[in-house]
């Protein structure tokens, strides 16, 4: 990048919900419990499931918390499967839907389905306008959605979220990389939707084009979803557009977002409290952990009346930050560094603790990368954390050894293991849209997981 990066002028601050949004928090409880009740009675009356499962007598929020099971990702799975899609699930009729999604199945496991109703998808949608307009998205922008429009949930609430909040939206499902590129130039586009993964496609594929995003695109606000996305990452989007980056991250089991990042860029993103209990647990203990320290997430949500989620295990892991350290005026406790990893997908690796997501957090400061793969793998009977690193076009042959090396002290020094680095030729490493699948355990042993 040119060293005089671009910035635009910072995004409005603004609250879709006022009300909900500034509420005190003695009354944003009193309505999460009003909203809980009615859920609750809801999925008794209609879903076999949860009827055998919701305890007589629930008085408050805090005996909600203590009596109410944890729901597993594999008990909705087992319930689907009773009779195929939904089983003893839903919590009304599915021929009330509009829509069927299910999850993607990277991870190789059946997926979840799920279906919303007229009544669900406007919930849905309005859960995305409380996020974008909280980025500063306005009826006057115009956005592009690059997504590829499939059974995935992804994008979809945030397309019709765009159109209910006024903004002229473009769909670009059959575009490709260098398509959009000439799109968002065309069409003088100032939002732009996709995964951080893809972000960085398309300002590659826009250099390559010898298209400088930064300074001949409109874009100013990239809105982000689908990935983990660390600082670093952020911080290589907003200087390849100069616009502002702001996170997000919803799930098919909640039909929506379930929290954004605000313009005032506290360092994570807001809960959206009015709409979702979050609780953040010890994953051995399963007891609450306080403000500044990692757990799972466990989710409830508040809006949904076809399939309906309490206390569901996310695996998630996320620190949890009070409302009053963001300067935005919203009263809702927000996640720093957004979601941090997959509790699944942590390892101890000679005895530290690793997330996939920490190589993405070093790999990405380096400029002169474009693209990297990481994977644990047994060598000498060790466990050894390898990363392929593949540099930019414009990279020196010759000073590949020493950027791995770079790469490697830096790697060291965050994460406290010394890795091997490998570097691939440019354009050599697997390009993503959607979730992108970095990191592969490839060790000889059965993994040793947190």
């Amino acid at each position: 990048m040119d060293s005089a990066v671009v910035v635009r002028q910072p995004p409005e601050r603004g609250y879709w919900n006022p009300v909900t949004e500034t509420m005190p928090r003695e009354e944003l409880r009193g309505l999460q419990w009003h909203k809980l009740r009615t859920s609750l009675a809801h999925a008794r009356r209609g879903s076999p499931f949860w009827r055998a499962r919701i305890p007589d007598g629930i008085a408050s929020l805090d005996d909600y918390i203590a009596r109410m099971p944890i729901l597993t990702r594999e008990e909705i799975v087992s319930a689907e499967a009773t009779n195929p899609p939904y089983g003893d699930f839903p919590s009304c009729d599915p021929r009330l839907a509009i829509r069927h999604h299910q999850t993607s199945g990277t991870s190789g496991r059946p997926p979840v389905r799920t279906f919303d109703t007229a009544r669900d998808w406007a919930w849905a949608a309005d859960m995305w306008c409380t996020g974008l307009y909280g980025m500063g998205v306005r009826p006057y922008d115009r956005a592009a959605v690059a997504f590829g429009y499939g059974l995935f949930i992804g994008f979809w609430g945030l397309h019709y979220a765009l159109e209910k909040i006024g903004v002229a939206t473009i769909p670009t499902g059959s575009f490709d990389s260098e398509g959009r590129v000439r799109l968002l130039l065309e069409q003088g586009i100032t939002v732009l939707a996709c995964t951080p993964t893809y972000a960085l496609r398309l300002a590659l594929t826009a250099r390559q084009m010898g298209i400088d995003l930064a300074r001949e695109s409109e874009v100013r606000i990239v809105v982000c979803s689908g990935e983990p996305r660390p600082e670093a990452t952020k911080q290589a989007i907003a200087d390849a557009f100069g616009a502002f980056v702001g996170d997000s991250a919803g799930m098919t089991e909640a039909a929506t977002i379930f929290m954004f990042e605000c313009i005032e860029e506290p360092g994570g993103c807001h809960i959206i409290e009015s709409d979702f209990i979050e609780e953040v647990l010890d994953p051995d203990t399963l007891r609450p952990v306080p403000y500044g320290e990692t757990g799972v997430r466990v989710m409830t949500s508040l809006g949904r009346e076809g399939i309906q989620a309490f206390r569901y295990w996310t695996n998630d892991l996320v620190v949890k930050r009070p409302w009053s350290e963001c300067e935005c005026g919203r009263t809702w406790d927000w996640y720093e560094g957004g979601i941090r990893g997959r509790q699944d997908d942590m390892r101890k690796v000679r005895g530290v603790f690793f997330i996939p997501v920490m190589v993405e957090d070093v790999v990405r400061a380096f400029p002169e990368v474009d693209e990297f793969q990481s994977s644990l793998r047994t060598i000498e009977e060790l466990d050894t954390l390898v990363v392929r690193i593949e540099p930019r076009p414009d990279v020196p042959s010759e000073q590949y050894g020493e950027l791995a090396e770079r790469v490697g002290d830096q790697i060291k020094r965050q994460i406290s293991l010394t890795p091997i680095v490998e570097v691939a030729t440019p354009g050599g490493l697997p390009r993503f849209e959607m979730k992108a699948r970095r990191f592969q355990d490839e060790r000889s042993r059965p993994a040793t997981h947190a």
